[in-house]
């Protein structure tokens, strides 16, 4: 696991540290291969291994792209975890816990954007890339465990639907994105406006329209159609994030439609509502 400082990596290790895994913090990139094979002649006691490796390292960081390519050499895939999230949450945590960013090259916000760039590649290389600004702990605690508890076998894909508000940022770690705000908003029907799209009057009220009805066809054809394609490139996880404008009613049913609608084929279906337990005032949706 790797990622921005501040962005939930300790946080993370504790829970997974609790649930079993086997956790290292801040290993420097030159002694991972030596501790794998370590490991690998204890089998029982580290089934579950997290490595926590990032900045804090310092120049022996520049070392982790060689060794990351020299794993699968010796039979050892490793799963990358990156976690990130945006500058101005990272500003209010520092700013919260009062502890230094580990660059220490200029002020926080510009430490940040550098640590940003030097982990770009990286993150390019990242299997699990979340970003953390809008979940609390509860939620990135049941978010990683849904993703580690469901790896997949080669040759299959896992499907995260997510819903979201506009008003609160497009998820980061999005791979497809779909506004349904020009679906018909329950926001506007009183008896509807205080439940969400988890509701079934709710979802009964959206998809008694045609447009609702014909959009959601149109769109599971669409992912039918995409899904082998990532396969064929070898993809193994596709986040598909659709979005309203509070996330609260009608991106929320349309992602519990086609989580139901794909659980019943050969993937592995993990559905998120991201801005759900909000509570807003103004317009949702």
């Amino acid at each position: 696991m790797t990622g921005l400082s501040g962005a939930g990596k300790s946080l993370v290790s504790n829970y997974l540290e609790d649930q079993g895994f086997y956790c290292v913090d801040n290993l420097p990139p030159e002694l991972i291969e030596k501790f794998i094979e370590l490991t690998m002649e204890s089998e029982r006691r580290y089934q579950q291994l997290l490595l926590v490796c990032d900045v804090r390292s310092g120049d022996q960081f520049r070392t982790l792209f060689e060794v990351l390519d020299s794993l699968p050499t010796k039979g050892i895939r490793p799963s990358i975890i990156f976690l990130e999230a945006s500058k101005e949450i990272l500003v209010r945590r520092f700013s919260e816990t009062r502890r230094r960013h580990p660059l220490n090259y200029g002020s926080l916000p510009e430490n940040i954007e550098r640590e940003r760039a030097m982990l770009a590649d990286l993150r390019e290389r990242a299997d699990i890339l979340l970003d953390t600004s809008n979940f609390s702990v509860a939620q990135l605690k049941k978010r990683i465990m849904s993703l580690l508890n469901r790896k997949l076998p080669r040759g299959k894909m896992g499907l995260v639907f997510s819903s979201f508000g506009y008003k609160y940022g497009i998820p980061v770690e999005s791979d497809l994105v779909f506004d349904v705000r020009f679906l018909p908003n329950p926001h506007y029907v009183r008896d509807l406006a205080p439940l969400n799209g988890c509701d079934a009057v709710v979802q009964e009220y959206i998809f008694k329209y045609a447009i609702s009805k014909r959009f959601v066809h149109q769109l599971v054809g669409f992912l039918k159609f995409l899904i082998p394609q990532y396969l064929n490139e070898g993809k193994t996880q596709l986040t598909v994030s659709v979005g309203c404008t509070g996330g609260q009613h009608r991106s929320v049913a349309v992602v519990e439609k086609l989580a139901e609608t794909f659980s019943s084929r050969s993937l592995s279906v993990i559905k998120a509502h991201r801005d759900l337990a909000r509570l807003t005032g103004g317009v949702q949706g």
